[in-house]
């Protein structure tokens, strides 16, 4: 019987911990805890980080993890890269559950950037209303901007004030809805949308609203991986579980 760790955070990664508990599958959901209202979980959950890669070889060896399923954001680059390394020193099989990038349609006008900075780079320019729908880790990186009048959408309200002279925050979240989304837009008279390419479904409404009001977007290239096994959905992680 596989022991299973997931690497946790998204909703792809409830709805697997939801698979696994139905299967009878032993497994631990992990994550970092930067969120204040977790969803609830069907399994055994350990929260923090483990230590870079030592500490994660040492929890796999340690509790006799079979097999690690990175179910982290798209974004979560340092620790999938540490997951890639820490299964390559044990041996352990890893797999990636993760979403398939959004790609621009007809109607978009996107503007894309390799990464956070390049983000901050491309609002030089005149004040704008930005709506920036980017979680709350990398906000004190665009105060390198202050003429804009940003609109922050948090999962939780925060504990300090957002390091933007001029914003607004509105806490909420996801799956959101494209109807409810154009309406925040227009309700906020946002120029453009600055957006992680996350990929998924919960929070692609924001380029669907975008689109509908002919709104640009700053769209962030995700951060570079080591190769790994990928899969697109839980059937398929069940698939190789049972392999």
């Amino acid at each position: 019987m596989p022991n299973v760790l997931v690497l946790g955070g998204t909703m792809e990664a409830s709805a697997l911990c939801r698979a696994l508990a139905e299967a009878q599958i032993p497994a631990t959901l992990s994550y970092m805890g930067r969120v204040e209202r977790p969803r609830p979980q069907p399994i055994p959950v350990r929260i923090g980080g483990f230590g870079g890669v030592p500490g994660l070889v040492a929890y796999l060896r340690d509790h006799a993890v079979s097999h690690v399923v990175d179910a982290t954001h798209p974004f979560a680059a340092q620790m999938s890269t540490n997951a890639v390394r820490a299964c390559d020193e044990t041996g352990v099989p890893l797999i990636a559950l993760t979403r398939p990038a959004w790609q621009p349609v007809p109607g978009d006008t996107w503007q894309r950037v390799p990464d956070m900075a390049g983000a901050v780079a491309a609002l030089a320019g005149p004040p704008r209303r930005v709506m920036l729908a980017i979680g709350r880790l990398h906000l004190a990186e665009f105060a390198a901007q202050p003429q804009h009048h940003y609109l922050l959408r948090l999962v939780d309200e925060p504990t300090e004030t957002p390091p933007l002279p001029r914003h607004t925050v509105v806490v909420d979240r996801g799956p959101f809805s494209a109807e409810a989304d154009e309406a925040l837009m227009r309700d906020h008279a946002i120029d453009l949308v600055v957006s992680k390419n996350a990929g998924g479904t919960g929070s692609v409404s924001k380029l669907t609203a975008a689109r509908a009001l002919g709104l640009p977007v700053l769209m962030i290239d995700r951060p570079q991986i080591p190769p790994r096994r990928i899969a697109h959905d839980i059937p398929d992680v069940l698939d190789w579980l049972s392999a």
